[in-house]
């Protein structure tokens, strides 16, 4: 038997577009001789559907969906994830049917609540888990999360049932899942390990099959598998790309295996191309636009740009202060010309000047944080005005050590319809950037190994307000990313000092991160719909 995991990439309430995907990679599994293709948790509607969820027209047209590809699909089973409605109550739920005929339900039991995850917010969990007999074969069919709760590699259970060892207590010849697993650094070698162990526990084949592409902040990176009984990869799908995966249960491991990713900056660097592609397609636009300073973040900011949509779509703007160093006004137009993007210069020294001159509160000797967020504020000013013209968007370039902790101004170098960057931490940023030049020189050299600097006051660096950025990342990954104590912290070996300043400064500009664009995900814990602290409330210390 031959199965398939149709690796699609929905856009959210395209029903129209989501069927058409479903139904052209059902004709190529079908021409492949399988017998059974998967597509991913919610595949109808795309996933997450959010509030949409609450419109009773948007689960009608999901419904229409649904019968749509059971009219329409012959000659090959499909197991599908969509949104069940009875009555009131709604059901994250997949459908298994072929040649007209529903075959099986199943309603998804375990619903996070967790991250980046509010799933039960909209949905009622389903109630029992029971195999369906096809072809002779009893399948378990379970939806994302029901395959997350193996108390060996899930060392922090959140659930008191288990739905995949129910169903094999009650006897499976095989377990698919439908998935949609956001991606972070790390996740996919997590999830091998994790469908591994429970193809090799249970005894029978698992197959998943993994939703791809970004929607908003959230990025999916497909990569869908498939194991042996015995726990041997047999099938892998490609990392952050549409795929069908052919999956033949007969056979032993090692049938189709994509490559995966060389290392995490190659991981970094593909999934930020994915997520600003579909993040700039899916909401309309064709065309970008960012400020150039000569840094390392705008250049990979560019760098991800151009790979994403083409060096014909990316326009930048270098924007000039007195401040500037005569070196970035090279390594600018070097960028530009190594990447093939658009490239224009346009000084901000007599835009400055006629805010100074608004108010004689206002100095340009004094360069002061007002002064220096002038700065920022015009070349914001400017990039919008850009994108009014143009219709491209804006991208900001602000990495995540800058966003954590408000090195950054608001109306500002914060202007803009996508962050690109702004969970990448600073010392990520320059490995994504030595990886680009691995082969020859994309990022002019330079601008890897300069200090890095705002150039809003003569010789500024970032190490004059911040610690290095090796001890900032060390201590924001801690308390960000794994929720330390900061006492845990400076059990560490990190400084007593700079961990109260860090943390305080995290503390008190949440009210910044929640006015930001939104950012790509790509750890896993990053600023925006997975980490939801007030703004208004005590700060420690």
């Amino acid at each position: 038997m031959k199965i398939a995991a149709g690796q699609i990439n929905p856009i959210i309430g395209d029903f129209e577009g989501n069927c058409r995907k479903m139904e052209a990679v059902a004709r190529q599994a079908r021409e492949a001789g399988c017998g059974l293709v998967l597509f991913p948790e919610l595949a109808v509607s795309g996933y997450p559907p959010r509030d949409l969820l609450e419109r009773r027209a948007f689960v009608e047209e999901n419904e229409k969906a649904v019968a749509r590809l059971v009219d329409t699909i012959s000659g090959i089973a499909v197991a599908l994830g969509y949104v069940e409605a009875e009555g009131d109550f709604l059901y994250n739920s997949a459908l298994l049917f072929e040649d007209g005929q529903v075959l099986h339900r199943v309603r998804k039991r375990l619903l996070p609540t967790y991250d980046v995850f509010d799933e039960r917010r909209y949905f009622e969990a389903g109630s029992h888990s029971e195999p369906v007999v096809w072809k002779g074969l009893r399948l378990g069919v379970t939806i994302c999360e029901d395959l997350w709760n193996d108390k060996e590699v899930v060392r922090t259970s959140k659930y008191r049932v288990d739905p995949v060892s129910e169903l094999c207590e009650k006897g499976v010849d095989i377990l698919v899942n439908l998935s949609a697993s956001p991606f972070h650094v790390g996740k996919p070698a997590f999830r091998e390990t994790l469908i591994s162990t429970v193809a090799k526990r249970s005894g029978v084949p698992v197959v998943y099959v993994n939703q791809v592409g970004g929607n908003d902040s959230l990025l999916f990176d497909g990569a869908s598998l498939a194991f042996t009984g015995t726990g041997e990869l047999a099938a892998r799908g490609a990392f952050c790309e549409t795929d069908l995966v052919v999956f033949e249960t007969e056979k032993g491991g090692d049938q189709c295996v994509a490559p995966q990713a060389t290392c995490p900056e190659e991981e970094i660097f593909r999934a930020l191309v994915m997520g600003t592609k579909d993040y700039v397609g899916k909401c309309g636009f064709k065309k970008v636009v960012l400020g150039l300073s000569g840094g390392i973040d705008s250049a990979l900011t560019a760098a991800v740009a151009v790979e994403a949509l083409g060096a014909e779509n990316v326009s930048t703007i270098f924007m000039p202060s007195d401040y500037t160093s005569s070196d970035n006004d090279v390594d600018t137009c070097n960028l530009a010309e190594n990447l093939g993007m658009g490239y224009s210069v346009v000084p901000i020294a007599p835009m400055f000047d006629a805010f100074l001159g608004a108010s004689e509160d206002f100095c340009r000797e004094e360069h002061g944080i007002t002064e220096q967020n002038i700065q920022a504020r015009v070349r914001g000013t400017l990039l919008m005005a850009c994108s009014n013209k143009t219709g491209a968007l804006v991208l900001t370039t602000g990495n995540k050590s800058e966003l954590a902790v408000g090195y950054c101004t608001l109306y500002g170098d914060m202007n803009g319809g996508l962050a690109v960057i702004s969970d990448v931490p600073k010392t990520l940023v320059w490995s994504v950037s030595r990886w680009i030049n691995r082969d020859k020189e994309v990022i002019p050299t330079r601008i890897i190994e300069k200090a890095p600097s705002a150039e809003l006051r003569p010789d500024q660096t970032d190490q004059d307000e911040l610690p290095d950025y090796e001890v900032l990342d060390a201590i924001l990954h801690a308390y960000v990313e794994e929720v330390k104590s900061p006492e845990e912290i400076v059990a560490m070996g990190l400084d007593a000092e700079a961990v109260a300043d860090v943390i305080r400064r995290v503390e008190i500009n949440e009210y910044k991160r929640q006015q930001a664009a939104p950012g790509l995900r790509i750890t896993a814990k990053a600023f925006g719909c997975g980490r939801r602290y007030p703004m208004a409330r005590k700060i420690p210390g």
